[in-house]
């Protein structure tokens, strides 16, 4: 029987086992608790040998490893890495600089560097990986700041990413310009079959994990959320991507955009803020996950001058409220994703927050994002639980995040693939 080098490792180990030109890393984690991706356990020991969760068992029962590296977390919880659902890396929060002002005045170059630092903070928040949906308006940025971090060159999460979002012609801006005049568009205009085919492709042969469509957007009469892709046209998109094993995700925002997204078999719809009961209970029957972005809409009004603390919730509150309920009685998947660069990347655990206030146990939150939005991006065969095989991203908090989910926010290390990126005495 053929046994993987880390497990013939692991049971020597204690008599001085080394991997093939290089020393093992071996670390020994107790903590108070361990979530493991579905459930809290107490008394728990997790041993990391090099970038891989060696052994789960009662910490009474594992045995230490000769020259393994132990470490304690009295009144700490254990999980798995967190997995970020929606943010945009190169973008920073809308009260700082407008979106239109980043797109049309800012370089590549700031972008790619703020997109960095930005990768930086998501990480030493405990968010390990995260699904960078959209380079706003700067090309393949992503792909490039996806591969620096991997090549070592910044330190960052594992990132899925988007490249260009698809848009309809005409749909998506800055705009607002003499029709003489010719700005950059925050995403990639893409029309009918010929034009949808070869940019799908072109985005897929550029690097990008995910292909993102704008099924709707504000270009009906007064500004007003309309769909802007045919049922057709979705069909393709996903049709193409599919092919390639890729999957597609949609912004949509109105009812009848997210039904024809849904029923053009997307992997997850973005926001759903005009969701209805029938359009939610569609996308339970055909597996279509939500991402509700709730801490996004909140910061934008926020922004606009609500005082949060005092004055009356506004009915865009109150009606997201609402449609999230409905998803949630509905049976449809949550992605726990805030849309961060809307606001402050490192402060993702605000959406966590949210959803909560708005009705999640904190159990359901701490699943979603981490097991729950594993499976939906197809990464649960090595990240989003903590279980023997698995890769050691890990995330250490001081408390009890089912006591209070803003326990996430208390981080005491974060380990990436078994390497400390935050590492508090």
């Amino acid at each position: 029987m053929h046994l993987n080098r880390y497990w013939i490792c692991l049971l020597i180990l204690q008599y001085g086992c080394r991997l093939p030109g290089q020393p093992p890393s071996c670390t020994l984690l107790l903590p108070q608790y361990v979530f493991d991706g579905t459930e809290l356990l107490e008394n728990r020991a997790v041993l990391v040998l090099n970038d891989t969760i060696a052994a789960v068992s009662d910490s009474a029962d594992m045995q230490l490893p000769v020259g393994c590296t132990v470490r304690e977390y009295p009144d700490a919880t254990l999980l798995p890495g967190l997995i970020e659902g929606h943010a945009h890396l190169l973008l920073h929060p809308y009260n700082e600089t407008s979106w239109d002002d980043q797109v049309l005045r800012e370089s590549q170059a700031e972008r790619a560097i703020r997109g960095a630092l930005h990768a930086q903070a998501t990480l030493r928040a405990g968010f390990t990986t995260v699904r960078d949906l959209g380079s706003e308006g700067a090309g393949y940025t992503d792909v490039g700041l996806k591969q620096a971090i991997a090549k070592g060159v910044t330190p960052g999460p594992r990132l899925l990413v988007a490249g260009k979002a698809i848009v309809a012609t005409g749909s998506y801006g800055p705009g607002g310009f003499n029709e003489q005049v010719t700005v950059p568009l925050g995403a990639e205009e893409a029309d009918g079959v010929d034009e949808l085919t070869r940019v799908v492709r072109d985005q897929i042969g550029h690097g990008a994990d995910v292909i993102k469509v704008y099924a709707d957007y504000r270009w009906g009469p007064n500004g007003t959320a309309q769909p802007t892709f045919t049922q057709r046209e979705l069909e393709l998109i996903v049709e193409l991507a599919t092919s390639s094993g890729r999957p597609v995700v949609a912004h949509a925002a109105t009812a009848e955009g997210m039904r024809r997204a849904t029923l053009a078999g997307v992997s997850t719809v973005e926001h759903g803020d005009g969701g209805t009961p029938e359009v939610f209970a569609l996308m339970a029957e055909r597996g279509v996950a939500l991402c509700p972005t709730l801490a996004a809409g909140d910061a934008i009004l926020q922004y606009r001058g609500w005082n949060k603390e005092v004055d009356p919730e506004p009915e865009r509150i109150t009606q997201k409220r609402a449609s999230f309920t409905e998803a949630l009685g509905a049976g449809v998947t949550i992605v726990a994703g805030g849309d961060v660069g809307v606001f402050p990347h490192g402060d993702n655990v605000r959406e966590l927050e949210m959803m909560v206030d708005y009705g999640m146990s904190p159990l359901a939150v701490l699943r979603t994002v981490t097991s729950g939005n594993a499976t939906v991006f197809g990464l649960d065969n090595r990240l989003g639980r903590i279980a023997p095989g698995l890769l050691a991203d890990l995330l250490i908090v001081h408390g009890n995040p089912l006591e209070s989910i803003s326990s996430l926010r208390e981080v005491e290390a974060v380990m990436l693939g078994g390497k400390p990126v935050v590492l508090k005495d």
